[in-house]
């Protein structure tokens, strides 16, 4: 009896195995393959080669990139080295990158380790830059401020809380207040690999304020992207396992109400918004068991879809480029300026198109 009981034990223990690696496979997208998009003239950008993670465009051109993200479980090129921010000017004809220079006393720049990044103007048209930080893989908030002449940025401030632990992307509502990401609930990188594997949808969305900060959106499979539409009434964000862009609706109070999610045949990462359009821009996995499981032989392919009219009950999805890793792997996001894309990629290179 004892060893039928056993083996009873030992069939469903196999059996939810066989569940969760077929459930695991299925939100990795792992068999996808991709069908080639096209761009009339693309350009690989100079000086970009560990990475363009996240990107803003300013209105004048200017876009800040963050490169050399280390992310435990994702391939680097350069582990050793910290990251940076860089500068591209998007008006000049052949336009090229330049780094950042950091200053302020208080930072540490050999631990630095971008990830998402964003951009709030104030009425006196000062620039601030919040960063998300992965300082010996914990997770913080560098707040800067861009000094354009100098072609540097001031760190003010860094920000910390119980309730960022595991920060992925950040959209700014003002200097010091933004809405941002947590990808996992665990922070014990043994807990958050069981976490993505079986699936358990705790990741969630924060609102950071100075005096207030709280959880207003949750139960997500890998909460990634986050971005807000021009007029500020709605928040979009993107679930990378579950294959979805959520829409929220923002209310005077800061808390977001649900209102409508898109499926994607792709891992959808982070997530642009053109302040003239409202249309989104999304840097995608087509197949994510090739950006966890790296093979140079087999590298990651990249993706960018465009949604127009999100609000509507007919939201036109378009993919706008595709491409099997040869040129660009792993493309994390998207961006458009003057009829230019420039696309961004977790640990490799970016690419300046013709649209």
């Amino acid at each position: 009896m004892a060893k039928l009981m056993l083996l009873t034990l030992l069939g469903l223990g196999l059996a939810l195995f066989r569940d969760h690696r077929a459930s695991y496979q299925a939100r990795l997208n792992a068999f996808r393959e991709v069908k080639p998009v096209e761009l009339p003239n693309c350009n690989l950008v100079k000086g970009i080669e560990s990475g363009s993670e996240d990107l803003e465009i300013l209105p004048s051109g200017l876009a800040f990139i963050s490169s050399g993200l280390n992310y435990p479980g994702i391939k680097s090129f350069e582990p050793d080295k910290p990251g940076k921010i860089l500068l591209m000017d998007l008006n000049e004809e052949d336009p090229t990158v330049l780094e950042l220079k950091i200053t302020g006393s208080k930072f540490d720049h050999s631990s630095f380790n971008p990830h998402g990044i964003s951009t709030f103007t104030d009425e006196d048209n000062t620039v601030y830059l919040l960063v998300v930080n992965h300082p010996h893989f914990k997770s913080t908030v560098e707040l800067f401020k861009f000094q354009e002449e100098e072609k540097s940025l001031l760190h003010l401030k860094t920000i910390r809380h119980e309730l960022l632990p595991n920060l992925n992307d950040i959209v700014a509502v003002g200097p010091e207040h933004f809405y941002a990401t947590n990808d996992h609930y665990f922070v014990d990188h043994y807990l958050r690999s069981w976490e993505l594997y079986l699936g358990l949808a705790w990741s969630y969305v924060v609102y950071y304020s100075p005096t207030e900060v709280q959880v207003m959106a949750d139960g997500f499979d890998f909460a990634n992207g986050i971005n807000i539409s021009p007029d500020g009434k709605y928040v979009y964000i993107a679930e990378l396992l579950a294959h979805k862009i959520h829409v929220y609706e923002k209310h005077a109070n800061w808390t977001l109400t649900p209102l409508k999610s898109l499926d994607f045949n792709t891992l959808v990462d982070n997530i642009s918004v053109d302040p003239v359009t409202g249309d989104l821009w999304v840097g995608c996995h087509p197949n994510g068991m090739r950006i966890f499981f790296y093979d140079p032989e087999n590298p990651p392919a990249s993706e960018v879809i465009r949604i127009q009219n999100i609000l509507t009950e007919e939201p036109k999805v378009t993919r706008v480029y595709a491409e099997n890793g040869t040129v660009l792997q792993g493309s994390t996001v998207a961006s458009v300026y003057k009829g230019k894309l420039l696309i961004g990629t977790v640990f490799q290179k970016a690419l300046y198109c013709e649209l």
